[in-house]
């Protein structure tokens, strides 16, 4: 097993001439919950969007377990094994939570093209057992999504994204839109993530759930990643010091 499941050298995006991001230097250890965190612009979308393939970077290497990666698209990134839970979940609201887990990696009885035949009933026992095993609680999985709750839909986003995710998952706010209730159960989900070695990058703005969550914190401001600590090394107001520039300098991680 590599040291690393995620590494980035010098990763680098520019749009013309806006320096996005520039030379990031990233790593995620196996089992590591690691939060980026960073004011709106700071560059944390863009670093995301280049190791899912949504985006080409200008410049820099990716690799994934060990061996260097360049994924032309969101798809190549998903085979390879790192799954994202974006803002927006890209559920489809008329279906039910079988066939939304097994959205575009449906599984056929008979593969014969337009006449294919699903086989709903392995659809079913899976979606199951990926909800067991991310601890997800759904009364009803043969309701369709769109009279699920704000916190059930991220749930099931999220139940997907674990059941697939052969090396990493990646989250993007995962509770921005939802209550109390409902971000209590999110946050559930990730700790059986962690208890189930499942490394995650976590984005968020919350500096509480950052700090109970997750193991270490990066910090982005202006395309750049100006802090790596350790959360028992670091506190809420350090970090948010380098957030608005008031620290400046790069805080390495301590050894």
């Amino acid at each position: 097993m590599a040291d690393y499941i995620l590494e980035t050298r010098g990763l680098t995006k520019h749009y013309g001439g806006v320096r996005a991001l520039e030379a990031a230097d990233f790593t995620l250890k196996p089992g590591e919950h690691v939060a980026v965190v960073g004011d709106n612009g700071a560059g944390k979308s863009t670093f995301v969007r280049q190791i899912t393939g949504v985006e080409r970077p200008t410049g820099g290497q990716i690799f994934l377990d060990g061996a260097e990666v360049n994924f032309a698209d969101p798809l190549q990134a998903r085979e390879a094994g790192i799954e994202t839970v974006f803002q927006t979940l890209a559920l489809a609201d008329d279906l039910d939570v079988p066939s939304n887990l097994f959205l575009g990696r449906e599984v056929f009885r008979f593969p014969l093209g337009p006449f294919s035949w699903l086989d709903r009933k392995q659809m079913r026992r899976r979606t199951l057992d990926a909800l067991k095993q991310t601890a997800v609680k759904i009364p009803n999985i043969d309701n369709s999504i769109r009279n699920m709750s704000g916190g059930q839909r991220q749930c099931v986003a999220i139940a997907r994204a674990a059941a697939f995710a052969s090396k990493l998952v990646i989250m993007d706010e995962p509770t921005a839109a939802l209550g109390v209730q409902e971000t209590a159960q999110v946050e559930n989900i990730i700790r059986t993530l962690k208890d189930n070695g499942e490394p995650l990058i976590l984005i968020s703005h919350n500096m509480r759930q950052v700090f109970d969550l997750c193991d270490r914190i990066v910090v982005f401001r202006r395309g750049r990643i100006v802090a790596n600590l350790r959360k028992e090394n670091t506190d809420g107001n350090d970090i948010v010091s380098y957030i608005t520039g008031a620290k400046t300098g790069e805080a390495e991680l301590a050894a």
